[in-house]
């Protein structure tokens, strides 16, 4: 059974273990972390990429909402709210999270919303991994989304339209890495970390806006914050959970979450 790596987020210590104890009834909650607060969150988010966070709106500092619309669009898991106010419903619909849940919360409700996070997650292994690769292909080569799903359903993926640089700007002067020479490429906030040839250039750019710019032949997401050249694997060892470290040819060590493991599993 595939685990559902979840955080719990709540600034009263009796709700969080209240709600760990109710989520041990369901065999696929992999309870991976708690925290008190917003800023905790984010910092565990960030480190683990949970797939689910329950999360509490009222809390000091940085808010359940703020939380959210602080967590990189690449790095977003999925998000149930957690409160006892009923009149922030609304409100967290409109950033697109999975459920809502009023405390004190009720197994049966619990349920409802456990049961919409596996529907989510299924449809998000599938629909939107297409979607995607459809609107990539798309905005490489300027057919339409009809010819492209054509495309996808008979193997015709175009590969040859990618730029062999990438070009990184940095005060007035532009750097051209090779994108042969890239090893892997991590995200930090509203940049990116682009490791090639034991040098690292930041570029200002989203995960998503530097993978059209990538072959996905030759680069593959193995992580929501982490893109890797396939053809700088050297060694792959499994590890907990389902989840692997690859080595690279420079000895670099990352960390394939399980979520992402069918991306490269020919090689696997």
């Amino acid at each position: 059974m595939e685990k559902i790596r979840t955080i719990i987020v709540d600034d009263e210590s009796l709700a969080r273990r209240g709600l760990a104890l109710r989520l041990e009834k369901f065999k696929d909650i992999e309870i991976i972390g708690q925290c008190k607060n917003g800023r905790e969150a984010l910092e565990i988010i960030e480190l683990e990429s949970p797939d689910l966070v329950f999360l509490d709106i009222q809390m000091p500092g940085i808010d359940g909402f703020e939380v959210v619309h602080k967590i990189q669009a690449d790095c977003m898991p999925l998000i149930v709210f957690v409160t006892a106010f009923d009149q922030y419903a609304i409100d967290a619909f409109e950033i697109h999270a999975v459920d809502y849940v009023l405390k004190p919360v009720e197994d049966e409700r619990l349920a409802t919303a456990i049961e919409r996070v596996r529907d989510h997650l299924l449809q998000s292994d599938s629909a939107n991994q297409k979607k995607r690769l459809i609107d990539l292909i798309t905005n490489i080569t300027g057919e339409t989304p009809a010819k492209i799903d054509e495309m996808l359903a008979s193997g015709e993926l175009p590969n040859d339209n990618y730029p062999e640089k990438i070009a990184i700007k940095d005060r007035g002067e532009t750097t051209l890495v090779p994108a042969k020479e890239i090893g892997w490429i991590e995200a930090a906030g509203d940049y990116m970390c682009i490791h090639a040839n034991d040098q690292v250039h930041v570029l200002r750019s989203t995960m998503k806006e530097l993978e059209k710019k990538l072959n996905p032949n030759n680069f593959q997401r193995i992580h929501r914050s982490t893109i890797v050249n396939l053809d700088k694997i050297e060694k792959v060892c499994s590890h907990i959970n389902g989840e692997y470290f690859l080595i690279l040819s420079n000895n670099s060590r990352l960390k394939m979450s399980r979520s992402y493991r069918d991306k490269i599993k020919h090689i696997i």
